[in-house]
């Protein structure tokens, strides 16, 4: 049927004042009043509800009663001007599109979000979980905007995958096999499986990102990636997305220069395109919500050496919970400290220990260290992890005998630096958590239409 976005509606209130619309959305709020009753509208095109008026001397005085909260309706009348709304619709004639009855959960216009991850099938229709999507959305759409518009080819990479990207074990095996304890071997039993061997969900893109890059130069992954890690913590779930992109020719000085531009166009994009969705996560989730981000757009990132970082962390006078030891990673507790007491702004850690990093990463000179960084900002610490990749074979195979990793799995990553190996580097960024981050929302599993997490399958 052919109707006007409520989004449409508000971007030409003024325009649009007088005209005769039809209009589509779900009801909000029904309420009566001595001659007319109001029914707010969201059709999902915007925050905004859309507010009808009906002349109770035209439909009835028990009209409200035929727009429950959450029933699909369409409206025709007439665009008048509003003090308080800007605008609102004047009833002529409407059809109820899909009823909507009284044990229908979202009743209430606040729940626990808590309660409502218990109903993933109806918890967008909430304002928070529909501004979530809008901004995540928009976040999507800034990445293809940034990558394109700077000489990045998107390609696909694998969701099913033969080997684990990050050596960690931490992977769901994909198999067509039912169970069956006779095999003599691991080999065996997957033989005879779909692919002949033992396959995987991608944990990451970006070993085949990194062959796409030894032949297009620069080029960006952004799709699903998975973890069968058995947390269960607010920054972890099983599925989640990964902006992942690789340069040739790129050392870590390039590839962090390209973060960062990365990272300050996708916040003012969104900032730029969902500024009423931050007002609402500013006003319902997290004060100083904007201010935040604008400091992230503003500011030059700080690049801080993990040595130099250590040594700030063990002179600060903070109890912290996990002691700061030259070695050991960073905890989120360390990374909050040095970017909301310290510098207040993005901050760079640079040539982390090896022992604590991928296998991938380029090793420094001094045998102890690699190319590596991790992007760390105010109020959740890592974002992005980011390092120049070993072209070094021999290098590349002592980390990988050292983590216990199954060689013969990754012979053709290992042919990539046999074959015309140039310098390149990548990184690796969690959409889920830059959502996070935007909208100051302190569970991941609020930012995903549906979370997969452990023993949690809706």
């Amino acid at each position: 049927m052919k109707h006007t976005d409520i989004k449409q509606i508000f971007a030409d209130c003024s325009g649009m004042i007088g005209r005769r619309l039809v209009v589509c959305g779900w009801v909000r709020t029904a309420r009566d009043s001595k001659n007319v009753a109001f029914v707010e509208l969201n059709d999902g095109t915007c925050a905004k509800n859309l507010q009808a008026v009906i002349d109770k001397s035209v439909f009835g005085d028990k009209i409200a009663a035929e727009f429950p909260v959450g029933c699909g309706v369409k409206f025709e009348g007439t665009l008048q001007s509003s003090p308080q709304n800007g605008c609102e619709l004047h009833l002529q004639s409407y059809t109820v599109l899909g009823g909507c009855p009284a044990d229908y959960p979202l009743q209430k216009k606040r729940h626990t979000l808590e309660f409502l991850r218990t109903m993933p099938h109806l918890r967008v229709r909430t304002n928070t979980m529909l501004n979530v999507q809008r901004v995540r959305s928009m976040l999507s759409y800034a990445t293809h905007i940034y990558f394109q518009n700077n000489g990045f080819t998107y390609v696909h990479t694998p969701i099913i995958t033969g080997s684990d990207c990050e050596g960690a074990g931490e992977v769901f095996n994909v198999t067509t096999k039912a169970w069956d304890d006779t095999a003599p071997t691991e080999q065996d039993y997957y033989a005879d499986d779909f692919f002949g061997k033992k396959a995987y969900l991608t944990v990451s893109g970006q070993l085949e990102g990194e062959v796409a890059a030894m032949a297009l130069g620069k080029i960006y992954t952004f799709g699903p990636t998975f973890r069968a890690e058995n947390s269960n913590t607010s920054r972890h779930v099983a599925e989640f997305w990964q902006v992942e992109p690789e340069v040739a020719f790129a050392e870590l000085p390039d590839i962090i220069e390209i973060v960062e531009g990365y990272v300050k166009f996708i916040v003012g994009y969104v900032m730029d395109h969902c500024r009423e969705e931050l007002e609402f996560f500013e006003r319902f989730y997290e004060r100083g919500l904007i201010d935040k981000l604008n400091n992230v757009v503003h500011s030059d990132f700080v690049v801080l050496d993990y040595t130099d970082a250590i040594a700030k962390l063990q002179s600060a006078d903070v109890n912290f919970v996990y002691k700061p030891v030259w070695g050991a990673e960073l905890q989120s507790e360390h990374e909050r400290y040095l970017t909301e007491q310290v510098y207040n702004k993005p901050v760079f850690v640079t040539n982390y220990p090896k022992d604590v990093k991928a296998f991938y990463m380029k090793q420094n000179p001094d045998g102890k260290t690699v190319a590596a960084t991790d992007l760390l900002v105010p109020g959740i610490g890592e974002i992005v992890g980011c390092s120049e990749r070993e072209t070094d074979i021999d290098k590349l195979l002592a980390a990988m005998r050292s983590k216990g990793m199954t060689v013969e799995s990754y012979k053709q990553y290992l042919d990539l630096r046999r074959y015309g190996s140039v310098p390149h580097s990548g990184f690796g960024m969690g959409l889920d958590r830059m959502v996070m981050y935007l909208t100051g929302m302190s569970n991941i599993r609020d930012v995903l239409l549906y979370p997969r997490a452990p023993k949690e399958l809706k």
